[in-house]
């Protein structure tokens, strides 16, 4: 059931989808997630730049050394700090996993929304794997081509995300640099049906660029990198 969602393409019915996700065989699945398109390696620092709601952000991801079993998973804590005009405004922590193919799964999400005296103002859009009926979804598949679609994320009216491999062998640019052979992937949600965006990942290092190309006008760029020991 599993290769039926690595074969999902645009326009494969949703329960495809759900139905391999949740038959997966997960005590292979391994926090040591090496696909090259998003390697998570720990002690790995990303930071971004760009402009959310209006304001400019500062995006710090961490990938940290603690694991987490989550719906018979053990899954890698991946750190995510943004900044929004010099303070912190959101606080997020994400989990993903790899299968025996090299496919990088999306097992949930605990985020934070803060004011500005660091009180959580809302928790929405968090969620894990087997609670409240959430599902993981295919993050990253293991050989994207052009077509392939998965969804990443399910808690219904919460997490819902999707994504399609758009096309190959792009330029992203970037003040950390400029980068040829890039893959470039859309994003979409059903809960906000007019947005779309789109994603650049480089081999070896994973996102390097995101931005709203339709209903927004939020971008993230890569300023910096430090790969982990």
């Amino acid at each position: 059931m599993l290769a039926l969602a690595l074969a999902a393409a645009w326009g494969s019915s949703r329960s495809t989808q759900l139905a391999s996700a949740t038959s997966a065989t997960r005590s292979s699945f391994s926090p040591n997630v090496t696909n090259p398109w998003f390697p998570l390696r720990a002690g790995s620092v990303y930071v971004y730049r760009g402009v959310k709601d209006g304001q400019p952000s500062r995006d710090v991801m961490t990938v940290t050394h603690r694991t987490r079993m989550i719906d018979g998973a053990r899954c890698v804590a991946v750190s995510d700090l943004l900044y929004l005009s010099g303070r912190l405004g959101e606080r997020t922590t994400d989990y993903y996993t790899q299968d025996a193919k090299g496919n990088v799964w999306y097992f949930g999400e605990k985020t934070a929304e803060l004011d500005a005296h660091g009180h959580v103002t809302s928790t929405s859009g968090s969620w894990m794997a087997g609670v409240h009926g959430a599902k993981p979804g295919i993050f990253m598949f293991a050989h994207p081509r052009p077509g392939l679609s998965a969804r990443q994320e399910y808690l219904k009216g919460e997490a819902e995300d999707h994504f399609q491999v758009v096309a190959m062998q792009q330029t992203a640019v970037v003040p950390y640099r400029t980068f040829r052979g890039a893959m470039l992937t859309k994003e979409w949600t059903p809960l906000e049906p007019r947005v779309i965006d789109h994603k650049y990942y480089v081999r070896g290092i994973g996102t390097v660029l995101e931005q709203t190309v339709k209903g927004g006008n939020e971008r993230n760029e890569l300023v910096s990198f430090r790969r982990g020991a």
